[in-house]
């Protein structure tokens, strides 16, 4: 039958492929959906990129573990560029809470319904939020809530 979405790992799905990387690529869109539930088809672009940017490498006749190694090293410098922009939001402060989940969440459909989505999300991780002994905050949505899709 015909398969009409837009969800990249539905698509990825219904591929049947044989490639040894076209299978780690489905894999990873769907260990992906799994994981967050979100973000398929960018991973997947992502990959694909640095699939292509390590092509020409491995012509030149690099060895795969020195391409590797430039990736981990390209990753170690994103984090430390991530963390010296990162700052601090007081949990407890809705506002700020509100301001960074409709960050997250605006550039999706949900955007149309403004702080109801948003709120209610927030809602959602709070009740399902554990605090340990140690007050790290711990929230399994796996195990506590269920997490659909609107269609």
């Amino acid at each position: 039958g015909i398969v009409m979405t837009n969800d990249g790992n539905a698509i990825l799905r219904e591929i049947d492929v044989t490639h040894p990387a076209a299978k780690n690529m489905i894999e990873l869109s769907r260990a992906q959906d799994e994981e967050v539930g979100d973000g398929t088809t960018s991973v997947i672009i992502l990959a694909g990129e640095m699939l292509g940017v390590a092509e020409p490498l491995l012509e030149k006749k690099l060895h795969p573990t020195l391409i590797v190694s430039g990736y981990m090293q390209a990753l170690d410098d994103a984090l430390k560029e991530l963390r010296s922009i990162a700052y601090e939001i007081d949990v407890n402060d809705p506002a700020a809470v509100s301001e960074i989940v409709r960050g997250a969440i605006d550039t999706k459909f949900c955007s149309r319904w403004g702080p109801l989505i948003s709120d209610m999300a927030i809602k959602a991780t709070k009740t399902v939020c554990i605090t340990q002994p140690s007050g790290r905050k711990e929230i399994d949505i796996k195990r506590y809530a269920k997490v659909e899709k609107i269609s």
